[in-house]
């Protein structure tokens, strides 16, 4: 992975704001990023100063060495889960298709 997809995949997750949430995939849409794997590991890697924990798998679940902690500060945000599982449609950011200026953004 070059820096540039690096700091790209860094800057939208910056940009999920407080209360909301996004998945592994949105992330990798919007920064360009060939594969939400790839999402996982610059979180893994260098996600220490990232709102890392808004960052959920496709069916709204945390990742399971991280769900007690993520959650609970999904609370904090104002984001309830149900059970294991957070309602997408209702906490989900929208994704903006791409423009000319380039790649989609969270709204």
């Amino acid at each position: 992975m070059d820096d540039e997809l690096h700091e790209r995949i860094r800057a939208v997750i910056t940009g999920v704001p407080a209360g909301t949430v996004a998945t592994y995939g949105d992330i990798a849409a919007l920064s360009g990023a060939p594969s939400p794997r790839l999402v996982g590991r610059v979180l893994a890697e260098d996600g220490h100063d990232l709102p890392w924990h808004r960052i959920l798998r496709a069916d709204g679940t945390p990742a399971p060495h991280l769900a007690h902690e993520q959650l609970e500060r999904l609370r904090a945000e104002g984001v309830l889960a149900d059970g294991p599982r957070v309602n997408l449609r209702k906490y989900r950011r929208q994704v903006e298709p791409d423009s000319a200026d380039g790649p989609g953004t969270l709204f």
